[in-house]
């Protein structure tokens, strides 16, 4: 039952001390308040490194060519490795476990785009009909580029959204031919890709792009998925990948910089088991930021029944009993720590809630959403605390003889 009297004297004793209800207040607040600042962290990071993993295959193994820096078999230093068509399919075809693959010839080619009357400059990179797979590129209009367009050096093309919104201004591309820097490219699908700046580009097969710029049979970089491989078995894909081009090319096996294999499945664990001992530390941080307001509350709530022990001793004399007195305390302590947890909790999701607002995010710290069930259960936590830490001295108080209690100063 709500007892107006008791209410006023509880508003009434926080007027009075305002300083001391202040300094809990805050203690209740701040800590709520960088606890949910740290768990909107902690995910917008996770986030963050999902969409740069999301964006392309996650169980991908990336191979390029380098430089070697060691002398093997009679070969000095220095040579540079070029990887060839035959490499892409001997990775596609003669490794286990490969699940989807693609190459390019030319890793960045800027080309001046042209339809009717509209110009533009956009990459535009040749690839395997797999590609789209490893990108994640998801087509909206027409088809990717397939095998027959693949083998058959045909000058076909796949265009990101924003080159169709631009070159396009509305009009169905499909079936149209547009000119990359002198050669007509006919326009047969239409994609958009999660990844930050892959839709600026087009697709052409990668035959194709070898033949009209003199690419000889040349590659650039591959990629391979694993399927459903598992980190182990990624691991050993890694060293045959490795060993084979090393017998085929005349360099040591150990030599890193004669070949680039970059095994994307240990990357991935291995950052997410980072951010996850990222997550582990936020919750060890928050929870001790936590303790250490629940450890003010109790100190000041300690005060406050030390402060009104004559107080208590008029209340036993005038017959008082002893439950009405702690539950005065206790109420007191439970309205200060839910007003402050709630200020602290609604204060933190308004920070988040601007950063998302002005997009203060960036390419490893996207969407820094709050877990609203933990937010809430640690404002609950720390209102039950604030009980607790009121309880036990008010209880203490309760005890005390009224004569005794009066002879405090």
């Amino acid at each position: 039952m709500f007892d107006l009297d008791k209410w006023q004297e509880i508003l009434g004793t926080i007027k009075k001390n305002k300083l001391r209800t202040i300094l809990t207040a805050f203690s209740v607040a701040w800590g709520i308040f960088i606890l949910i600042i740290l768990l909107a962290a902690g995910q917008g990071l996770r986030n963050g490194a999902q969409s740069q993993f999301g964006n392309d295959a996650a169980n991908s193994i990336w191979i390029d060519g380098g430089q070697t820096s060691m002398a093997y078999e009679g070969y000095k230093p220095g040579r540079n490795i070029q990887l060839k068509n035959e490499d892409f399919y001997d990775i596609k075809n003669k490794t286990k476990d490969v699940d989807h693959a693609s190459a390019t010839y030319g890793w960045r080619e800027n080309k001046m785009l042209s339809y009717k009357n509209e110009h533009s400059g956009f990459l535009v990179r040749s690839c395997a009909p797999d590609h789209n797979l490893l990108e994640k590129a998801k087509l909206i209009k027409g088809r990717f580029i397939n095998e027959l367009d693949f083998n058959e050096f045909r000058k076909v093309c796949v265009l990101g959204e924003p080159v169709e919104k631009l070159l396009f201004k509305g009009e169905d591309p499909i079936g149209k031919f547009i000119d990359v820097s002198g050669t007509k490219y006919k326009v047969v699908g239409v994609f958009n890709d999660p990844g930050k700046g892959d839709n600026e580009r087009i697709y052409i097969p990668l035959l194709t792009a070898q033949r009209i710029y003199n690419g000889k049979d040349n590659v650039g970089v591959i990629w391979a998925t694993t399927g459903a491989a598992s980190l182990e078995r990624s691991e050993q894909m890694v060293n045959e990948i490795r060993n084979n081009l090393a017998k085929k090319y005349h360099f040591n096996p150990s030599d890193m910089n004669a070949v680039g294999v970059r095994n994307n499945n240990a990357e991935y664990k291995r950052i997410m088991g980072m951010l996850d001992g990222i997550k582990l530390f936020i919750y060890v941080i928050g929870i001790l930021t936590l303790l250490a307001g629940v450890v003010g509350i109790s100190n000041i709530m300690m005060i406050v029944v030390k402060e009104r022990t004559k107080e208590i001793g008029v209340r036993k004399a005038l017959g008082a009993s002893p439950f009405s007195i702690v539950s005065l305390i206790i109420q007191e302590s439970v309205f200060i720590t839910s007003v402050a947890g709630y200020a602290g909790l609604m204060l933190g999701i308004i920070v988040v809630e601007i950063i998302k607002y002005f997009k203060l995010e960036g390419d490893f710290f996207k969407n820094p959403d709050v877990d609203v069930n933990i937010a809430i259960s640690a404002v609950l936590l720390i209102v039950a605390a604030g009980a607790l830490a009121g309880l036990f001295p008010a209880i203490k108080a309760a005890k005390v003889e009224p004569i005794t209690a009066l002879r405090e100063n």
